[in-house]
């Protein structure tokens, strides 16, 4: 197995473990990482995309599962799992996409990667939560009278919650990404230095 495979699985099960263990408990005390790690799988796992997608989704949607029917209820006529719910397959894909266009934006240029972050991050979350919202709010029979106005105020009222969200997660991808790269380059610098 090469370092570069090692890796890629390390970030997918780091990436898995974070989503199973905040979506959960959807609305609980840590909020739900599941837009992040779709757009950090993008930009880590951009090459994996066949494998670690479709993954993180059978992850998403089994998780839902356990939590649905970990309350009694029956996952399929539970009001989250709508004709809306498959959706979430290209709202999520949304997200992968944003992050693995970032990537591709600054290839090898951080610092173009990281003035490319929040447009990027809007984008996708913008275009996830038409996906996601629209989906639940169009197609599901929790919205009594649907109508655009109702959906345009469902759409603005979630909006700003779930880009706060993801972007505290990215976030903190962010710093750990810059404390990795500087742990690197100080034990390549020390490891330089013993050759000479």
């Amino acid at each position: 197995m090469t370092s570069n495979t090692r890796s890629r699985l390390a970030v997918f099960t780091a990436l898995a473990l974070l989503m199973a263990a905040t979506r959960l408990n959807h609305f609980g005390m840590v909020p739900d990482a599941s837009w992040a790690v779709f757009a950090l799988g993008g930009f880590y796992l951009a090459g994996s995309v066949r494998w670690a997608f479709p993954a993180l989704m059978v992850l998403a949607v089994a998780v839902d599962y356990v939590v649905i029917t970990g309350t009694g209820a029956s996952f399929w006529s539970h009001y989250c799992v709508s004709p809306g719910y498959w959706m979430l397959l290209p709202a999520h894909f949304a997200l992968w996409a944003a992050g693995a266009g970032l990537r591709r934006f600054g290839q090898d240029k951080p610092l173009r990667q990281l003035a490319g972050l929040a447009p990027a991050l809007l984008l996708g979350v913008a275009v996830c939560h038409l996906f996601a919202q629209g989906g639940f709010y169009w197609l599901s029979d929790a919205v009594a009278n649907p109508s655009v106005a109702g959906w345009a105020k469902n759409y603005a009222d979630w909006f700003m919650p779930y880009l706060g969200t993801t972007a505290l997660y990215v976030g903190l991808a962010v710093v750990a990404h810059a404390l990795v790269s500087l742990l690197r380059r100080a034990g390549a610098a020390s490891a330089g230095k013993l050759a000479d």
